[in-house]
């Protein structure tokens, strides 16, 4: 793989600067977070040849697997946010791994409908929100709540769209999650991965990463992990460190 020279990184106004590119975010409702660094940096991606983000927002994951993968041939962002599908598009397109990544200004279920590709890996930082107070915004609303994308049908288009032995990867808030795996089990989803994630030590957990397959696991026992983020005096723990070290400029 060619890449061409990165740019001394630096601080850049509307976005977040990493090691090797830089997401601009000020078109986006969902902003570059812990959430998205989170799943970018776990998702499994050895030996992935094709690979999903659905929801990709600025591109943010997509960037971050891009800059994990060794035998990538493809990334596709879907993004249902017309401001946001373009900005991903000029975030990527700026990017090293420009070549394959592909974001598309779609709504999943129709593109799930439409393509005939499967996928290795698909990712996904989905809104978790039941609708509730409506937002300032539409395009806000539809990035945080679960109106326009519920995780039933998240989970139908994964399946859809995913390869025999493929591995469907999600970040929600923690009780989320656990409701969020039993609707998986319903659909005939399998977890076999899972971290547990807490802000300190003295935190309870507040978010989970899941990985999820379609096939029967029941003879394989669910690789469970913790991480924690910061300890007792406030600075990132070293797993946390390690998690984020070739993305991250500053601690």
């Amino acid at each position: 793989m060619n890449h061409k020279k990165v740019k001394k990184a630096g601080l850049r106004k509307g976005g977040f600067t990493f090691k090797q590119f830089f997401v601009a975010h000020d078109q986006c409702e969902m902003k570059v977070g812990t959430d998205g660094v989170l799943l970018g940096a776990w998702a499994p991606i050895n030996n992935v040849k094709r690979a999903l983000d659905i929801g990709t927002g600025s591109g943010l994951i997509a960037l971050m697997l891009a800059q994990r993968a060794n035998k990538i041939e493809c990334i596709d962002g879907i993004e249902l946010d017309e401001k946001a599908a373009l900005q991903a598009t000029e975030n990527t397109q700026e990017s090293l791994w420009h070549a394959f990544i592909h974001i598309h200004h779609s709504d999943i279920h129709h593109y799930a409908e439409q393509v005939q590709k499967k996928y290795d890996l698909i990712v996904s930082n989905p809104p978790y929100f039941e609708p509730a107070i409506a937002c300032r915004n539409d395009m806000r609303e539809q990035a945080r709540y679960t109106k326009t994308l519920t995780h039933e049908g998240l989970l139908d288009s994964a399946q859809s769209l995913i390869t025999e032995d493929g591995l469907f990867c999600v970040v929600l808030p923690y009780s989320i999650g656990e409701q969020f795996i039993e609707i998986a089990e319903k659909k005939e989803w399998h977890v076999v991965k899972r971290v547990n994630i807490k802000d300190s030590a003295d935190k309870p957990y507040h978010r989970i990463l899941l990985a999820f397959q379609r096939q029967n696991q029941d003879s394989v026992e669910c690789s469970t992990d913790e991480l924690i983020i910061r300890n007792n005096e406030g600075h990132y723990t070293e797993k946390f460190q390690s998690w984020v070290t070739d993305f991250y400029l500053y601690y």
